[in-house]
């Protein structure tokens, strides 16, 4: 009697240092997302509620741990106030245990045994474990290897329960990876209707506040992955729980921290979550000494960081660069791109590792460059010819599909890789039988939106494989993908009959243009255009009843030194005109009037007089730099279909490209027909117009309006070296 007087006691004298005085909590539906509220009737899981009091769940939720006065009422509903006694410390943290009743009981460090106080004098429904009787710690790694199956590990759980609870939730999402998405939806099934899974779930929410945090992390990973969800009060509570003890976060906690926020949803917790995770980032960034680790945090900061914080991240990526493998400079790429931050030097400088150690790069690795690349608006020449030719010089081992998927991305970023384009279209010529739907179509748009014109025999044979495996989709195809096809057909100057045929019916055409999707009509337009203009003498009686489109408004890209150049060049803006708005929905920047020979400009006021067949127009076109296929003087689909089109209606045209940098591209309206790839032979070399002074400016442009004959030699000799 003596010994158990003197216990309690010493019991109440320890209380009595760590309590302070009472506090009044207001209890809340929103209680999971601020320190003081919490919503009575949340489930930890779907049962939960039948297999714990609700004392239970108000100590799981908050910060501290409570000692609750026996005569104060809680309700199961609606919002109660309580009164609780705060304890500002833990004694001898990792040897603290809840029992069921709401009992905390320091353990002596003297003591052999784990004692439990039952406050109702009742056997606690958990085993009772002394130092002789407690099973050896298992590892979730050696779970994964002798478990086959999520219920597996639920099982070894229930025989012997053994510290911390997060091995086991680990274990399960290893051999949860391992299977197949059938496989896992099952096993998953099997795990949450599992006997011991609640009793798990128990265990984990209240060993949190004292395992090791790195473990609690990877428990809290391994729960989202598992599909537990996440609005549970076992995930709120480990969110909670994360937040309370982040400043324990060390840098292998930060590579797991930034994972388990990629893996979640967003909610309150979580955005507190993420805010102190990106307090402590700033304050550990310049400690962090793993390449990787920083890499991952990098990755995982958010596109909506603050920019100092990436600017700050990026200084250290910067000062590591030295210790960068070449898998961290192909890594760099994505990373940059998940945090939405375009650092040029960091992306040139891993540019040139890739592309040293180019041989064997994975698949995987160039689709992730090109990607982070497109997204990043990152276009580096280099780069894309390193990857283009080293594809197309390994050609042979790579699958059609992989190919093509590296095409798409680099049509994606307006790049033209011609040799491996050739290559790829000698394969569809010798194989049609490897093409179905999908690659049609994706082909089909590959190569018209670069406007890639096999230089060989192989075009027509190419067009014609293409027509024809599209032709034994026709009974399956469907409306938008078949005006899709005929659409890459006509930006190739290329007409299938049977597919157009299909395309025309009328029922077709209505079910295209009651969609909501304004693209339809303008291809539409684009298809009739085609018919009237371009050589298709099959089709020619064919007539379209289409919407009447807005107007093409002016190119934004409208260069106002060009219209100051061709004032002074022609003697005043009488000499030419400005916004011409011409049939087919065309338009042009700037037309000039000029008799056939090209040696004369006519002025305005005088072409009303002069016969048609004695003027030349020229239609000076300005274009965005994306019109053309990047790093070269290539066009594009549409510009190139345009300049056909343009040539048709009696034009010579001439092309200004860009604002800082301006290309200046001269196409012959008679020479078009012939050559439709409008290839180097067309074009001329860079005119960088803001860099020209006015007088080189109007003696560069001089040469491209006025024929050879008409300029004095000098001016031949400017053209000649240009």
């Amino acid at each position: 009697m003596n010994n158990k007087a003197g216990s309690f006691f010493w019991n109440l004298r320890q209380f009595s240092t760590l309590v302070s005085t009472s506090r009044t909590m207001r209890l809340c539906c929103l209680g999971l997302c601020k320190p003081k509220i919490v919503h009575s009737n949340w489930n930890i899981l779907n049962n939960f509620h039948n297999r714990m009091q609700s004392t239970d769940i108000i100590r799981y939720l908050f910060q501290d741990a409570f000692i609750f006065k026996s005569d104060v009422g809680f309700q199961t509903k609606g919002i109660s106030t309580l009164t609780a006694l705060r304890i500002e410390r833990l004694l001898y943290a990792k040897r603290l245990f809840f029992d069921s009743k709401q009992s905390l009981v320091p353990v002596d460090k003297s003591d052999d045994e784990l004692k439990k106080v039952n406050l109702n004098h009742e056997v606690s429904n958990e085993d009772v474990l002394t130092k002789e009787t407690k099973p050896n710690r298992i590892s979730s790694r050696k779970l994964s290897e002798e478990c086959n199956s999520l219920s597996d590990v639920l099982d070894a759980f229930s025989k012997a329960p053994t510290f911390p609870s997060s091995n086991y939730f680990t274990a399960m999402w290893t051999i949860a990876k391992r299977l197949s998405d059938d496989q896992k939806r099952f096993e998953k099934r099997l795990m949450f209707s599992h006997p011991a899974f609640n009793q798990l779930c128990e265990h984990m929410m209240r060993e949190a506040k004292i395992m090791q945090y790195k473990y609690l992390l990877f428990s809290l990973h391994a729960i989202v992955k598992l599909g537990i969800p996440q609005n549970t009060i076992l995930v709120q509570t480990l969110l909670r729980v994360t937040q309370e003890r982040i400043n324990e976060c060390d840098e292998i906690c930060l590579s797991v921290l930034s994972t388990v926020l990629e893996a979640m949803e967003p909610c309150k917790n979580v955005h507190v979550l993420r805010t102190g995770f990106r307090i402590l980032v700033d304050q550990q960034v310049w400690k962090i000494e793993d390449v990787f680790t920083l890499q991952v945090v990098m990755k995982y900061i958010g596109k909506d960081a603050p920019i100092a914080l990436k600017r700050k991240l990026e200084m250290k990526a910067l000062r590591e660069l030295d210790r960068f493998s070449v898998l961290n400079s192909q890594h760099m790429f994505e990373v940059l791109a998940a945090m939405n931050h375009r650092s040029l030097i960091l992306l040139d400088e891993c540019s040139k590792v890739v592309l040293d150690n180019i041989h064997g790069c994975p698949l995987r690795i160039m689709i992730n460059i090109l990607q982070s690349c497109k997204d990043l608006q990152y276009h580096n020449l280099d780069l894309f010819k390193g990857l283009a030719d080293y594809v197309a010089a390994t050609f042979d081992i790579w699958k059609f599909r992989k190919v093509l998927f590296i095409l798409i991305l680099f049509e994606n970023l307006g790049f033209r890789p011609v040799g491996l384009m050739d290559l790829f279209m000698k394969r569809i010529v010798e194989d049609p039988e490897s093409l179905n739907m999908k690659n049609i179509l994706s082909i089909l748009h590959t190569y018209s939106s670069l406007n890639h014109v096999y230089k060989c025999q192989n075009k027509e044979q190419f067009v014609e494989v293409m027509a024809s495996a599209l032709t034994g989709y026709l009974h399956t195809i469907s409306s938008e993908n078949l005006l899709d096809a005929v659409y890459s057909f006509c930006l190739m100057n290329y007409f299938p009959l049977a597919p157009f045929n299909q395309l025309l019916q009328k029922d077709i055409i209505s079910e295209l243009l009651t969609s909501d999707d304004m693209k339809n009509a303008y291809k539409l337009h684009t298809l009739d255009t085609c018919l009237k203009l371009d050589d298709t003498v099959f089709l020619k009686d064919i007539a379209l009843s289409l919407p009447q489109l807005p107007r093409e408004l002016p190119s934004s890209h409208t260069n106002a030194k060009v219209a100051e150049v061709l004032s002074r060049l022609l003697g005043g803006e009488g000499h030419f005109s400005k916004d011409v708005h011409l049939p087919h929905n065309y338009h042009i920047d700037f037309e000039i009037r000029m008799d056939t020979n090209r040696n004369q400009v006519l002025p305005l006021s005088d072409v009303d007089t002069t016969s048609a067949t004695d003027i030349q127009r020229v239609a000076v076109l300005c274009v965005s730099r994306s019109a053309y296929c990047l790093g070269s003087s290539h066009p594009r689909g549409f510009l190139a279909m345009k300049m056909r089109h343009l040539n048709a209606m009696g034009f010579h045209v001439i092309l200004v490209a860009g604002t800082l940098q301006i290309h200046l591209y001269i196409c012959c309206c008679w020479n078009l027909s012939k050559c439709h790839s409008f290839g180097p032979a067309h074009n001329v070399n860079n005119w960088e117009m803001d860099k020209l002074e006015m007088e080189d400016a109007v003696t560069f442009l001089k040469t491209k309006i006025y024929s050879v004959e008409a300029l004095p030699v000098a001016a031949v000799n400017v053209q000649s070296t240009q």
